[in-house]
Parts: structure tokens; C-alpha cells; sequence
């Protein structure tokens, strides 16, 4: 072949390559190669291997793509070929943060992009900043993200480099995706698209379209989200991208893993999830992995197959120990990355571990669908609702029962008395908050809605006097002597009630607290403290809810000082006649 077949050559196969035709690329990348009668000069050699190391990529066949480049590399250093060395290295620091090994890709990026300054070659700039934004991106840093995808969009958008303007577009798109900015994610996506299609890009426009359906899935637009993943699935499946095979098809397995939608179906979850880790574990798509993993967790969870949702959690954080090591970090502070990130993915790191050790221990403590937001990394947890009903409830005299009872059987007691109480207001719909000391509070309307939370809460407060009246505690033996039960008093009860707006969270780091805070809180609780044993004060605002309700009796108690609140107008709550 003479030079100008050569380069005629290389011209089909890097348009093959750009229009996705990745297997007819390959197939001719290797006649180039493999024909004797064709002598190809070194630079041509050097750039053959580096396309047929970007179909590699592509194709997720990350060592095949390592070796490609590496002999793209040691020709183009024989020959002192800079911007070769320079396109060498940063396709090279890319594929390594492929493999979310960021020590190497930041070593061979920072390499490409200081030598691409040198020889002013603005295209290798742009991409070498691209992927670096992009390390930025993984390890959460998203300032220096947009920053530098921001930078590389203003270089492509100088050379007129379309696909690299689309490029950056959807990387944009990621960051506001990242920080939950849903219209300028969706925003930046659509316009990444566009440019694709333009272009006839396939594989551009697989990954637009699966971008534009993770917007619509935290936007909670399950329909769309499938619509745009399956979308996205089939293009993969088309071009033959094994990893946007897997993302696409783990992502649609977590939709059907939502809860209270059309959508839940953990069978169809289960049947997407493995196949997405079938293929990701083939190609070591690790990011890919390490999501499934989460979802399987998930799932075994909904199933109730606690021992493999644990091994399902366990697995998830070893790899995530892997991608992110210790000397990603260090390499990271190189490009400005370890001020950013050290101080955040180590409390990520102990925030997930203490998530492991406690999920168990948290469903008990606290709210099912709190603990699943807890689970979920979503911190902090604050929420306001316009109005619940609150409900206290304490131990009379039992301060005197605390003095005479042995420390063991006095929690015994408690634990007791406070597990009746958990199952009469579970049945009425309440949810149990925290106990303090012989304090004890519910509320309704908060973590589950309920349409009636007044009559419910009434009707469980009524139930709790009626369960405590009859309440008999049987100490075991083996706690010791039990002659103090002699001197015991009846258990009795008091209750206060009030409904209204309130805020309820998540306080503290390492001993999670759910907790309610608010006006309403305050009052609920001086109902309780200017009650009496055996009835059940409440507000005039709670009363006034129930009033129409026949099964329940309100007695005017009249006007009480309230402190802090002045003088107000209470009642006294009982069962109807």
C-alpha cells in the first residue's frame, strides 16, 4: 500500500470507529495489522493500535486496551512522536479510571496534560481535563468537577470539536444530577442528546438517553425512567457495550425495587440485578458491582433473607474500600484533590461501616421508612408536617419503684410495660418515638400517614389505661429475689395529648435519635405533666377534633396554668358511656 492508501486506511478505520461500528473497526484495525503485504509506517502503526486500544475500551475489555496503548505508547517514544506520547497517556489514564484505579489514571492524565500544554495541542487538553473532572466527579468532589468539564466545554467549544462539546455537556449534566439541581441536569442531558443524534453518535446518544432516565427516576417518574433505561438498554445491546449493558439493566432492576409504585416486583428486580452483575463481574465494571450489590441488599431485605442482605452490604464495602484506597488519595492531592476529599470519604467510609454494624439495631430504634433513608446515605433527615398528634405517657410513682427495685428486674419491668405500650399504639396506627427514663412517646400522622390521627390516637390512648389496669409483670427467678413486688403499688398511668405542626429528624452521629420538636411537642408533654393517674388530659385543640366522635366522652376541666404557656383551656378524655 502506498502512503496515501495507508492513510486513506486509517481514515475508514477511525470513521468506523466514531460512527460506533466498533466490531467492523476491530475486524479492520487487525487486517491493517496482520497482512504482510502492507507496511505500515511507524506513525500510522502507533495510531492503529491506539484506535483498536479505544475499541477495547469500549467494548469494557480494559487489559486488551492497556496492551494496545502501551505498544501505541512505545512506538510513538521511539520515534519522539509528543503528541502521540501525549494521546497515549491520557487514553491510557482513562481506561485506568474506567477501572477506578485513581492512582494510575491521575499519574498517566497529569503526564498527557502537562505534555499537551508543551506542544499546545488544545484537543488532548480538553480531553485530558475532561477525565480529570471526571476523577473530581468520583471522588465527590463536585466544584472541581464542573470546574474542569467547564474548562474543557470552552476548549471544544473553541476548535469546534462537537462530539466533545456533547461530551462535556452530559458531564455537566452528571455534576447537577450529583447535587440534585433535577431541571439543569435534565437541561444539560437534552442538550447532549441533540448533538448526538446530529451526529449519528450511538453511543452518545445510549448514554444521554440512560442520563436523562436517572433524572426522571430521582425525579420519581418511574414510567419515564424505564421508558428512557430501556431505551438506552437497547443501544447498548446494539453497539455491543457490555458495560452500559450492565448499568442499564441494574438500573432498571432498581426501579422495580421501589416500594408503594406500579413498578415493585422484586422477582423482575431480581431477573434484571443479576443479569447486570453477570456482565459487570465479567468486564470488572467495579462502579457497576458495587450498585448492584447495594440493590441486591436491598432486596434481600424486602424479601426478609436478612444473612444475604448482610453479605450482599459486606461485599458492597469491601469494594468500596478497593476503589477507594488510601493511595488514590494521596495521588489525588497531586491535582488539589486530597484538601477536598480526605475529610469526606473518610466519614463516608465510617458512616457506611457503622451502617452495616447498626441497620439490625436502627429498624428497632427507629421508624422503618427513616431507617431506609438512613440506609440509603440520605443525612440529614429533617421533615416538617403540618400537623400529627402527639402523645405522652409516663409511670406514676415511679420514682418510689425505682428506689426499691433491683437495677435488673426494674429494666425488666420497664421494658415490659413499654413493650405493651409499643404494640397498643402500633395497632392503632401510631408510631412510638423514644422512652425517656418512664416517659414514653408516640405520635400519629408522622412517619406513616394517617387520615384520622386524632380519633386514632384517642382510641389508643384509651386502650393504653384499659391494657395498664390489667397489666401483670412475672419477674424470672433467675433475676433474684423478688420480695420487694410485695410493697409494689398498682402500675397507673397518666396521658397527655395535642395535635399541630410539627418537625421531626434525625439528631446525633454515633447513637441515631429520631425526635420531635415544635410547639405542639411542648404542650403534649405539660398535658402529661399536669395529669393524674388513670386519665388522660388533653387540649382544647386535640378535643375539639374529636368532639364528633361518639365513642368518646369530654369533660371540661376548665382553665389551668400551663407553663409556658398561660392559662388554658383542657379536658379530660373518656370512653363513652
Amino acid at each position: 500500500m502506498t502512503p496515501e492508501e495507508i492513510q486513506q486506511a486509517l481514515e475508514k478505520l477511525i470513521n468506523l470507529f466514531h460512527s460506533s461500528q466498533l466490531n467492523e473497526a476491530k475486524i479492520f484495525a487487525y487486517e491493517l495489522l496482520e497482512n504482510p503485504t502492507i507496511q505500515i509506517m511507524p506513525e500510522s502503526l502507533a495510531d492503529v493500535y491506539n484506535v483498536l486500544g479505544n475499541i477495547y475500551r469500549n467494548f469494557s475489555d480494559y487489559p486488551e486496551s492497556l496492551e494496545c496503548y502501551t505498544k501505541s505508547l512505545q512506538i510513538n517514544e521511539e520515534i519522539g512522536r509528543k503528541s502521540g506520547i501525549s494521546g497515549n497517556l491520557i487514553n491510557i489514564g482513562t481506561t485506568f479510571n474506567n477501572l477506578n484505579d485513581f492512582v494510575k489514571a491521575l499519574d498517566y492524565l497529569k503526564k498527557g496534560l502537562i505534555i499537551s500544554e508543551e506542544i499546545g495541542h488544545k484537543l488532548f487538553q480538553a480531553n485530558a481535563m475532561t477525565v480529570i473532572g471526571n476523577v473530581y466527579g468520583h471522588l465527590s468532589d463536585y466544584h472541581n468537577h464542573l470546574e474542569y468539564n467547564s474548562k474543557s466545554l470552552y476548549i471544544f467549544e473553541e476548535i469546534g470539536n462537537k462530539e466533545g462539546i456533547a461530551m462535556n455537556l452530559g458531564n455537566i449534566g452528571g455534576v447537577y444530577l450529583m447535587i440534585k439541581d433535577y431541571p439543569r441536569a435534565l437541561e444539560y442531558y437534552e442538550k447532549a442528546l441533540q448533538i448526538c443524534i446530529e451526529l449519528e453518535k450511538k453511543m452518545g446518544i445510549a448514554n444521554s438517553i440512560g442520563n436523562i432516565g436517572n433524572v426522571y427516576h430521582n425525579l420519581s417518574d418511574y414510567s419515564k425512567a424505564i421508558e428512557f433505561y430501556t431505551k438506552s438498554l437497547h443501544i447498548y445491546e446494539e453497539i455491543g457495550i457490555k458495560v452500559g449493558i450492565a448499568r442499564y439493566n441494574g438500573n432498571i432492576g432498581s426501579v422495580y425495587l421501589t416500594k408503594d409504585t406500579e413498578f415493585y416486583d422484586l422477582k423482575k428486580a431480581e431477573v434484571y440485578l443479576k443479569k447486570a452483575l453477570l456482565i459487570a463481574e465479567v468486564i470488572e465494571a467495579k462502579d457497576v458491582i458495587k450498585e448492584v450489590y447495594e440493590n441486591l441488599h436491598e432486596l434481600r431485605l424486602n424479601e426478609e433473607r436478612y444473612k444475604e442482605a448482610l453479605d450482599y452490604k459486606l461485599k458492597s464495602i469491601e469494594l468500596e474500600k478497593e476503589i477507594q484506597s488510601i493511595e488514590a488519595k494521596k495521588q489525588a492531592d497531586n491535582f488539589h484533590i486530597q484538601r477536598k476529599i480526605t475529610e469526606r470519604e473518610i466519614q463516608i467510609a465510617e458512616e457506611r461501616g457503622r451502617l452495616l454494624e447498626r441497620e439490625t439495631i436502627l429498624r428497632n430504634i427507629l421508624p422503618d421508612s427513616v431507617t431506609d433513608r438512613l440506609v440509603k446515605g440520605e443525612n440529614p433527615i429533617a421533615d416538617h408536617f403540618e400537623t400529627a398528634s402527639v402523645l405522652f405517657m409516663d409511670l406514676v410513682g415511679f420514682t418510689t419503684l425505682a428506689s426499691i427495685a433491683p437495677p435488673k428486674q426494674l429494666v425488666y419491668l420497664l421494658d415490659a410495660i413499654f413493650q405493651k405500650a409499643d404494640e397498643v399504639v402500633e395497632t392503632f396506627g401510631l408510631e412510638k418515638i423514644k422512652t425517656i427514663g418512664d416517659g414514653y412517646l408516640a405520635v400519629a400522622n408522622v412517619t406513616t400517614p394517617l387520615e384520622e390521627h386524632q380519633k386514632a390516637t384517642a382510641l389508643s390512648a384509651l386502650q393504653l389505661l384499659e391494657t395498664m389496669k390489667d397489666f401483670e409483670v412475672n419477674i424470672p427467678s433467675d433475676l433474684g429475689d423478688t420480695e420487694w413486688i410485695k410493697n409494689m403499688t398498682e402500675i397507673e398511668i397518666r396521658i397527655g395529648i395535642h395535635s399541630g405542626e410539627v418537625v421531626a429528624g434525625i439528631i446525633g452521629k454515633n447513637k441515631y435519635t429520631y425526635d420531635l420538636w415544635g410547639d405542639a411537642v411542648n404542650i403534649a408533654s405539660r398535658m402529661e405533666s399536669n395529669s393524674e393517674a388513670g386519665r388522660i388530659h388533653i387540649s382544647e385543640r386535640f378535643a375539639k377534633s374529636i368532639e364528633h366522635h361518639p365513642e368518646f366522652s369530654l369533660i371540661p376541666r376548665g382553665e389551668i396554668n400551663i407553663k409556658g404557656k398561660g392559662k388554658m383551656n383542657t379536658y379530660w378524655l373518656e370512653k363513652a358511656e
